[in-house]
């Protein structure tokens, strides 16, 4: 019996996805989060479960920050992400982090069941849409740059990010300065708008 876990932030998909899961005779839907802070709370106290189907974008915490917080804790549960989103930068990025699958909302329950099998089974699973958008990914930005912009488009000043990165407020600037640069923007706030749609950020 493969043990699930649901997160989503939007209660009739995470219901929906539950009971259709549910019907699978091999599949057991341990548990619904509604962001990835629950999802958190929920691995706490209860064992860990086979896979964590994810959605990403959701409040609070993403589920790409609950696949860092699954794979640097060494929690032994497979994470699937699901997105609406089809951002190439995803991919790369929850590849980083050990993702074991990346389906999009928009494909049919067999293809998502079938995705979780295949994840069980030692596979990783990535929609064909997605794979061919992450070929043609090229992210100028350096992983310096990607946390400097971050922290700005948060709306922090340069002192902040300066603190919060441990870095001069003149190398934060030169950061910001050349993310601008690479991707053409007109400031700060246009660069990580322009990351943020590439799904770098």
């Amino acid at each position: 019996m493969t043990t699930i876990l649901v997160v989503e932030d939007q209660s009739l998909v995470r219901d929906a996805i539950a009971m259709l899961l549910s019907l699978e005779d091999e599949l057991d839907v341990k548990g619904k989060c509604s962001h990835g802070q629950e999802a958190i709370h929920f691995l706490e106290n209860n064992p860990a479960p086979d896979i964590i189907l994810s959605d990403i974008e959701m409040p609070q915490m993403s589920g790409l920050d609950l696949a860092v917080h699954v794979a640097s804790h060494h929690i032994a549960s497979h994470v699937v992400l699901m997105t609406t989103f089809a951002k190439p930068g995803y991919i790369k990025r929850a590849m980083s982090v050990g993702v074991k699958g990346f389906v999009l909302k928009e494909a049919d329950s067999d293809y998502l069941i079938a995705s979780i099998k295949d994840v069980i089974a030692g596979k990783v699973v990535i929609s064909t849409e997605l794979a061919l958008m992450a070929l043609d990914d090229n992210n100028p930005l350096s992983e310096k740059e990607m946390s400097a912009l971050k922290l700005a488009s948060e709306g922090m000043k340069t002192h902040d990010i300066a603190s919060a990165l441990f870095l001069s407020e003149g190398t934060v600037r030169n950061y910001l300065s050349e993310a601008i640069s690479k991707l053409n923007a007109t400031n700060r706030i246009d660069a990580a708008r322009i990351a943020q749609q590439k799904g770098w950020l």
